[in-house]
């Protein structure tokens, strides 16, 4: 899962970087083998004026065989934004993964033939 760590209004650091990826890649280590690609967008969106929820974290998530996903949360510092947009987007990528593998079982063949139940199934439903 590669990580990648966009700044808008805010200073690059290197630290950021870092955290922002480990941070992300311990959250979402179960869908590690699911999830191709996070690109992470964190802005201020007042441009450094005081005021409450201006920092913005968006994220992307690329998924195997899945159209991208994209969640985002507003928070007062960067580390809550980063958290509460990484909670949304586990809980998402989890929703998603968890739908396809459900669907999995519907393509398999029944074990019924034409929809006509066993005959040991038609003695148990006479009782």
């Amino acid at each position: 899962m590669q990580v990648q760590v966009n700044t808008t209004g805010l200073p690059n650091k290197e630290s950021l970087d870092r955290w922002a990826e480990q941070y992300l890649q311990d959250e979402l280590a179960r869908f590690r083998h699911d999830i191709t690609r996070i690109e992470v967008h964190l802005s201020d969106e007042n441009g450094g004026k005081a005021g409450g929820a201006d920092k913005r974290c968006l994220l992307e998530a690329r998924l195997a065989h899945h159209q991208p996903l994209a969640v985002h949360h507003d928070a007062d510092s960067q580390d809550l934004a980063v958290r509460g947009a990484a909670d949304k987007l586990k809980r998402l990528v989890e929703h998603t993964v968890d739908r396809g593998r459900d669907n999995r079982h519907r393509e398999r063949e029944s074990i019924r033939k034409d929809g006509v139940p066993d005959a040991d199934q038609a003695d148990t439903a006479a009782l």
